[in-house]
């Protein structure tokens, strides 16, 4: 497993890679690299901070992690979310899994997902050309995320 939170830019082969290195029985990785935008909610957004709390933030992440492998057969899971000053189409946050089977792979990188959203303590505040705002949570992203509650373990 690795979990890591950082200000550097990572690369998403090299990750990708390093989930399958000298591994034979993964038969798939899925894996998510979401980048920041230009717009939210209508404004233009020329940056954005992301702000965290050390070890508690890579804790709550291992814990995300953790329950995947609960739910799923996998072989091994990689998060890195970046954090600091990050401008318009930067890479934020990445999500690799590998499993034997993509069934297992897709489902758990799109749980990851939503379970980052809504369950790890990020902060977020965005530049405007009015001036600087936090952001809260979307009930979009809550909606997606509780809609794993009902599903049996894979």
């Amino acid at each position: 497993m690795n979990i890591r939170v950082q200000t550097e830019v990572f690369d998403l082969g090299t990750e990708v890679e390093a989930l399958r290195a000298g591994r034979l029985d993964v038969g798939a990785v899925a894996s998510f690299v979401g980048y920041a935008r230009d717009i939210n909610d209508g404004s233009d957004v020329t940056a954005m901070t992301l702000e965290h709390y050390p070890g508690m933030t890579e804790k709550a992440l291992v814990t995300l992690a953790d329950e995947a492998a609960v739910r799923w057969s996998l072989i091994d899971v990689s998060i890195v979310h970046r954090v600091g000053r990050l401008l318009p189409g930067d890479p934020i946050v990445l999500v690799a899994v590998a499993s034997r089977h993509r069934g297992d792979a897709f489902a758990a990188c799109e749980y990851l997902m939503d379970a980052l959203k809504t369950r790890a303590p990020f902060w977020k505040k965005e530049e405007t050309p009015t001036g600087e705002r936090w952001v809260d949570a979307r009930e979009s992203d809550a909606a997606a995320a509780s809609r794993w509650e009902a599903k049996p373990q894979g």
